[in-house]
């Protein structure tokens, strides 16, 4: 199992695995051809309500992770679907936003390891 996180706008590689767009709106000016993702969860992304409270602000970044991971828990069916893709082999979490280290993708990343154990 491994997790690899890749914004939406670089180039895919054949390293990249199953390929999982982690954002509930598709990545503005990518066609689907050339994104090749693989699987699609809209529903797994932060609500809309949360992402617009969150703005990226990294004071408000613990406080985004508690609220979506409790997005995450009420979401069960559809996170066991995605365990399912990640513990079968390498796959990569794809994200839109300019911020790197502080997005949607890197708290899943967290979320979906600390379920593994």
């Amino acid at each position: 199992m491994e997790i690899k996180i890749k914004r939406s706008y670089n180039s895919p590689s054949n390293d990249d695995g199953y390929r999982i767009l982690v954002d509930r709106l598709w990545p503005r000016g990518i066609s689907k051809k050339k994104a090749k993702i693989d699987f699609w969860p809209k529903e797994l992304a932060p609500s809309t309500e949360l992402r617009r409270w969150y703005g990226h602000d990294p004071e408000k970044w613990s406080e985004f992770k508690s609220r979506y991971f409790a997005e995450l828990d009420d979401n069960p069916e559809l996170v066991n679907e995605l365990l399912e893709y990640v513990r079968k082999g390498t796959v990569t979490f794809t994200y839109s936003s300019k911020e790197h280290r502080l997005n949607n993708a890197v708290a899943l990343k967290k979320y979906v390891e600390s379920s593994t154990r």
